[in-house]
């Protein structure tokens, strides 16, 4: 197979030719993929001579946690950004939710993350919806409010620790692949033109990216607001304990302490739509702020003031040959709910494991295994699409009838349970589930949650890359299938629970049974 920048149309190996739509709707391109097994477990199996197994642009959240878990798997990873080193990425992120720090949990990270961080149990919307994030059923029963850049620090060191080959201030320009291997074409920080083989790459490198712009790929979708200001400011005044979003029609504001002294402050004004390039100062912050929440609680001291236009997009593939998107690169949205770098950084774990296994010759059928990336992680952008978008449009209700409808909404979310814990769930990231698994049990698919186990706790387990299938105590090995990579096994703590479950290394039950 071939692909070539700027052509819509492809042939691969077998002489069949496909348009750009159709192989987006077949959701890949025609491969022919990697089949032999690896004689020795843990071993990358080497076809095709490359510079490295995998290639990954972009060095933010995304692309940092799937170069860190690869490389820390054995697999020689080459990461391109195209930012000089330590250049910061102030970005709008500023909040993890549930499920990443369990993800973070399964990779030693989440308690040094929360030692640095504020965390947050409750959150609420336009004065009447309040969604309690204490009772998801999580060691991480809360919204972590921490700016992006600690989340980067700590996903940079395992990753440089890892030995993963970090080339800072080198572009990508363009990209071809056969069957056997992906060739970048880069810019090395010198301005000189050079080439980078790789057996698969990853696009992780944001809303403008190169990747999917040099596979051709659409990214459909609308701008949903112009003008967003964000800010990170000191207050005068604390404000109450709670997170809090409130819209009045014609501007909404939302403020989240980081709990060192700084807070995140993101809002919009309808009377004020300018080009993203136009200058933003703290009296216009402010301004939002009193018209959205009655207050600018003594705003001072902005270390960090930035404008922006919030767009809905997603890319209909995430899949093209060997060439994959993640994170910003596949979808955007607005930052309703915070989940952008939690999304991404669930779409880099989903991946990561997947690649892991193809190249070290576990998965029986490599091309259904890379597939599945698109299959589970697809669903997942459209709905938060849809979520966040749904909540930003609340927010900029205007008329009295969209005004009133927003109230019985959240009115009703707030009084009825189970549909508030279906919200958080799915805001966090707990609630989200894949499907079923191999054997079609009802929670293949669905994420384990942590428990006591004989050696410790599941997703301790879980830091070593391999599935981890868990037995009852005293029981003989269960007739689990054969999972695409290596397995770590252990009994539960609890001599009550009689099942056996095996878990991915992403945290999703396999298999129960």
């Amino acid at each position: 197979m071939s692909t070539t920048v700027g052509q819509r149309v492809l042939t691969c190996q077998c002489g069949r030719a496909y348009s750009c739509q159709q192989a987006l709707t077949n959701n890949r391109w025609h491969t022919t993929a990697d089949r032999q097994q690896s004689a020795t477990r843990g071993a990358v199996v080497q076809h095709t001579k490359t510079d490295t197994d995998v290639l990954v642009v972009g060095s933010g959240p995304t692309g940092l946690l799937l170069a860190g878990d690869l490389a820390a798997a054995g697999v020689r990873v080459t990461l391109l950004e195209r930012r000089p080193h330590g250049i910061s990425n102030m970005t709008r992120a500023f909040g993890v939710h549930a499920r990443t720090l369990e993800v973070l949990d399964a990779r030693d990270l989440a308690d040094e993350l929360v030692d640095k961080g504020n965390p947050r149990t409750r959150l609420r919307l336009f004065n009447r919806l309040s969604l309690d994030l204490g009772r998801l059923p999580s060691r991480y029963p809360y919204l972590l409010i921490t700016p992006q850049y600690e989340v980067e620090r700590l996903l940079e060191r395992r990753a440089l620790g890892a030995g993963v080959d970090f080339r800072y201030g080198t572009e990508l320009g363009g990209l071809r692949q056969d069957t056997d291997m992906v060739t970048a074409e880069i810019t090395d920080p010198d301005g000189g033109p050079g080439t980078l083989t790789a057996r698969y790459l990853v696009g992780a490198d944001g809303i403008r990216s190169a990747v999917r712009t040099a596979l051709g790929l659409p990214f459909p979708g609308v701008s949903v607001i112009r003008s967003m200001v964000l800010a990170d400011v000191k207050l005068a005044e604390e404000p109450e304990e709670l997170l809090t979003v409130n819209g009045v029609g014609d501007a909404f504001a939302f403020i989240a302490p980081f709990g060192d002294g700084w807070y995140r402050v993101m809002g919009w004004n309808r009377s004020r739509q300018v080009p993203g390039s136009e200058p933003v100062d703290l009296d216009e912050v402010r301004e939002i702020a009193r018209l959205a929440l009655g207050t600018d609680y003594g705003m001072h001291d902005a270390r960090w003031i930035s404008r922006f236009h919030s767009d809905e997009r997603q890319a209909p593939a995430y899949r093209s040959g060997r060439v994959f998107l993640a994170g910003d690169a596949a979808h955007v949205h607005s930052p309703a709910g915070g989940q952008g770098m939690n999304t991404g950084l669930q779409d880099a774990a989903n991946l990561s494991w997947k690649l892991t296994a193809v190249l070290r010759g576990d998965a029986s059928d490599p091309d259904a295994l890379l597939d599945s990336y698109h299959s589970e992680r697809h669903p997942v952008g459209a709905t938060v699409l849809r979520s966040s978008g749904a909540a930003v449009r609340l927010a900029m209700a205007r008329t009295p009838l969209q005004r009133a409808f927003r109230a019985v909404a959240t009115s009703l979310i707030g009084a009825i349970r189970p549909a508030s814990d279906k919200a958080a769930g799915m805001i966090s990231g707990i609630g989200i589930a894949y499907g079923t698994g191999p054997a079609a049990h009802r929670t293949g698919g669905h994420r384990a949650p942590d428990a006591a186990l004989d050696r410790g706790r599941l997703y301790e387990l879980l830091r070593g890359g391999s599935f981890v299938l868990v037995t009852p105590q005293g029981a003989d090995a269960p007739a689990a299938p054969k999972a695409p990579g290596a397995v770590t096994t252990a009994t539960w703590a609890d001599p009550a629970r009689r099942t056996a479950m095996l878990v991915r290394p992403d945290g999703y039950v396999y298999w129960e049974g």
